[in-house]
């Protein structure tokens, strides 16, 4: 099984800064995208923003200008970088990923959560 740990959440004020990171462990895999998806409290879980194992990135449109994903392929590791926080991004962020392992094909395979919280 690949694990997806994510770490960095935590509670800041509006304007700041934080970095989330997703590591993938486990044996015989290759990553094939992994991104963040978020949800407040009443609301959907929402595309933030991916990258795929060639870098190509896809974010949502209101955050792009905010928030950067990027990726270190040697750790498998996926970082989210957000920028002037807003209130309104408050919300437990997941870590998603497709992989192959083994030959298998994996898709939407999901991270336990990091919570985010912007205060006014």
């Amino acid at each position: 099984q690949v694990q997806l740990v994510e770490s960095g959440g935590g509670l800041v004020q509006a304007g700041g800064s934080l970095r989330l990171s997703c590591a993938a462990s486990g044996s015989d895999f290759s990553i094939v995208a992994m991104g963040w998806y978020r949800q407040a409290p009443g609301k959907q879980r929402e595309l933030v923003a991916l990258i795929t194992s060639g870098n190509s990135t896809n974010y949502a449109d209101l955050l792009k200008d905010r928030f950067t994903i990027s990726r270190d392929n040697a750790k498998n590791t996926v970082y989210l970088q957000m920028n002037s926080l807003k209130p309104e991004d408050t919300a437990v962020y997941y870590c998603n990923a497709a992989f192959f392992q083994t030959g298998t094909y994996y898709n939407n395979y999901w991270g336990q959560g990091t919570q985010v919280t912007v205060s006014s």
